[in-house]
Formats: structure tokens, C-alpha cells, sequence
């Protein structure tokens, strides 16, 4: 019987080739990020890797030895109905259809998916006039195909607007636009849909606004009125989805995040005053090895808040930068990080009302944290381990502090 113990050493000794491999110069020139105002908003959008490192390792053709020995009953999804729980991963489809082994691994570890990019506007929508629907199409037929469930990612976000429509004269009714678009995409995949991220990333104190609304493009073309918009039109198209609000910075317990959290609250029972259908509140998850903040009573009361509003939630976009960490050792980051997942998950999953934890990817092959926001800066030649599965497939410490953290579910 393969152990963890054999498992951990020997990903261990192959992500050592890996880092060593990096230090050597898999950096391609390094290029700067586009600047944001708001750094964490990037999460949701993986963007092409124009400057990112590129694996060091060939796509593998099969999954190693070490990940057939946690399929079956020792599965992420195994372990989580056992608990009340689903687990799942975002998925990018043209790297899907081009890697039978992830296919494979994807399948056997998770109960649900989520589309990285494939039903955001910018994909969905190359002219006012067009849908391209083909590779949303082919999740759909994936998810079918292995019995997965599917989550809808995103309805509305201020970071998926196309350049055609951004540039659109005032006279456009935007309205009548974003409603058109709901009924088709949502209704498209109507009854097919477990839950939908009906509007992503609506709140910004740094904004300024009495209600900490964002001054995005759909607030600023439709008023503040467009998130109840969007979650009736939703709840029209397809009344079998879950409908959520999904946001980040809710994690931790500094200012900055206990302010957030106020606001989300504030928006939550807005909508529910006003009759608006919710049914779930997605945290995204993207959270930090090394930080100077703790995760604890901020966001177990939060979770409380939510659940007392006969809300479910959703772990949406899990994943652990570790940018911050000072030392290479390949061993050390992975103990620290998966430290840092159970950390989040301890407090997480202690509440009942969280029914589903899904990583923001599958493999450290192709997480967007190698092109992220603070990589760039903080650690262009060291490749991110920062998902359950390093480049090779194989399961790291990652994996077993979420089965773990999930065994100990008592909620």
C-alpha cells in the first residue's frame, strides 16, 4: 500500500527538481502586470501568461502512481459527502480537452466545476451582436460526461466588461443589454446549473460611496439598482440555480477586512429586504502563507451572519500565495502552506452552512498565482505550489491538510 508518507517524499523529491529547475532560468523576460487599482479583483481572472514561468515539466500523459493510490474512497469528493460537503476546482477547457490526465484527475477527485473564464461576457461576447458559447459548451458536455456538478461564473463583474462595450455610446441602453444577456446565457444551461456567481466583486469602501458600492461599469451605466437587476433576471432565466454573491477580503482579521465584511452584510440584507432571490454568499478564498493577519472569530461570524440569513456558503476560488514566504526550501513551503489551508479550512468548515470548498485549479501547473499581481514583484524565478497537486499530478501536503480539515467536520 503506497502511504502518505511514501507519497509526500516522493512529490517532495520531484518538486525540489522543480524549484531547482526554476532557479536555473525557467523565467521567461520578466514583465510587469498591468497596474490595478485593486490587486485582489485579478483573482477571478487569470490572464495570459505573457511573462509568467512556464512548467518545467512535460504535460504528464498519465496520472502518477501516487495519485491513483488517493482516488476512489481516498478522493477529495469521497471524503467530502461524507461531511455535507462538495469539493470542486475551476477548469480552463482548451487546456482540459488537451490533457486526458487532468481530465482524469478532475473526474476522479471532485464533484463539481466551475469555468475559470468561459462564461464571463469577455468570452462570451467578441461583438453586441455575438455569442460564442463553444467552449462553455464543451464544460457542460465534460461536467455530463463524469457526473460533475456545474457552478456558473459570473453574470456580472465590473473586470469582464469587452472593450466594444466599454467604448459604447451613452445611448445604448445597457439595461435591456444586460438582461438580454442573462436570459440567454442563463437560460441557455437553465435546469444544468447548481449555483450561479450571479454578480462577483460588488462591494469597494475604498470607492467611497455611503453603501461601499463600486463605482464599476455596470454601476455607473445602470446605478445601483443593477445587482437586484441581475440577480431577478437570473432567478427568471433558470429559478432551479442557487443564486450568489461572490466576493473576496472577508478572510481575515484586520480592518480593512472587518470593514469589508460589514459592508457585504449590509448588501446581503439589503436585498433580502427587498424580496431579492439569494440563496448562497461565496467566499473567494484567496488567501496568504506568511501574512501578518489571523484567520479566525471575523470570519467564523461572519459565516454566522450569513447562515442566520438562511444563506448557504461557498468556498469559490481556494488558493494560497505564498509570495511572502522568505525561504525556498520546497518541503518548508509546502508545510507552510498547507498550515495556511488548515488554518482557513478549521475555521471555515466548522460552520454547517458551508456546503462546498472548490480550489481555484487543480495542480501548481497551471495556477494564475504565477501571473499574478504580487508574483512579478515578489517572486519571478520561484514557481508557486499553491494548489493540491503540484506539476506532475502528484498530491502534496496541500491535499491531505484538505481531506483532513474536512474528516474533522463536525458541523
Amino acid at each position: 500500500m503506497v502511504t502518505r508518507r511514501r507519497v509526500l517524499t516522493q512529490g517532495l523529491q520531484a518538486g525540489a527538481a522543480l524549484a531547482l529547475g526554476g532557479f536555473a532560468g525557467r523565467c521567461l523576460a520578466q514583465q510587469t502586470p498591468p497596474s490595478h487599482a485593486d490587486e485582489m479583483i485579478i483573482n477571478s481572472a487569470p490572464h495570459a501568461r505573457t511573462g509568467a514561468l512556464l512548467p518545467a515539466t512535460p504535460t504528464p500523459a498519465v496520472l502518477p502512481k501516487e495519485t491513483q493510490a488517493v482516488s476512489g474512497a481516498n478522493s477529495l469528493q469521497a471524503h467530502a459527502s461524507k461531511h455535507g460537503l462538495v469539493a470542486g476546482t475551476a477548469v480552463v477547457v482548451r487546456a482540459l480537452q488537451h490533457d486526458p490526465a487532468m481530465q482524469q484527475l478532475i473526474a476522479e477527485q471532485y464533484g463539481v466545476v466551475v469555468p475559470g473564464n468561459e462564461l464571463k461576457w469577455v468570452a462570451l461576447r467578441p461583438a453586441q451582436d455575438q455569442f460564442n458559447f463553444t467552449d462553455s459548451d464543451a464544460l457542460f458536455e465534460f461536467a455530463k460526461t463524469h457526473h460533475l456538478l456545474v457552478r456558473g461564473h459570473t453574470l456580472a463583474w465590473h473586470n469582464s466588461v469587452p472593450e466594444w462595450l466599454q467604448k459604447s455610446p451613452k445611448e445604448l441602453d445597457v439595461r435591456k443589454l444586460l438582461v438580454d444577456h442573462i436570459h440567454t446565457v442563463a437560460g441557455r444551461y437553465s435546469g444544468r446549473v447548481h449555483s450561479w456567481d450571479v454578480v462577483n466583486e460588488a462591494i469597494l469602501p475604498a470607492d467611497g460611496r455611503e453603501d461601499n458600492l463600486r463605482k464599476s461599469f455596470w454601476f455607473e451605466r445602470i446605478g445601483p439598482d443593477y445587482i437586484d437587476l441581475v440577480f431577478r433576471t437570473a432567478h427568471e432565466a433558470d429559478p432551479h440555480a442557487k443564486l450568489t454573491y461572490n466576493d473576496y477580503g472577508v478572510e481575515y482579521d484586520n480592518p480593512d477586512e472587518t470593514a469589508r465584511r460589514a459592508a457585504i452584510l449590509s448588501l446581503l440584507r439589503g436585498m433580502q429586504k427587498r424580496n431579492v432571490p439569494l440563496h448562497a454568499v461565496g467566499i473567494q478564498s484567496h488567501i496568504k502563507a506568511g501574512s501578518p493577519s489571523t484567520i479566525g472569530k471575523g470570519l467564523a461570524d461572519y459565516i454566522e451572519s450569513v447562515r442566520q440569513m438562511g444563506l448557504e456558503v461557498y468556498l469559490t476560488e481556494l488558493d494560497v500565495n505564498e509570495d511572502d514566504l522568505l525561504f525556498n526550501d520546497v518541503a518548508e513551503r509546502d508545510k507552510e502552506i498547507a498550515k495556511t489551508y488548515r488554518d482557513f479550512l478549521t475555521v471555515a468548515l466548522a460552520n454547517p452552512t458551508v456546503k462546498s470548498v472548490l480550489t481555484w485549479g487543480v495542480s501548481d501547473r497551471n495556477t494564475w498565482l504565477n501571473d499574478g499581481p504580487t508574483h512579478f514583484r515578489k517572486q519571478p524565478n520561484r514557481p508557486q505550489r499553491s494548489l493540491p497537486f503540484d506539476e506532475a499530478y502528484r498530491p502534496k501536503e496541500t491535499f491531505f491538510a484538505m481531506r483532513d480539515c474536512i474528516d474533522a467536520r463536525k458541523a
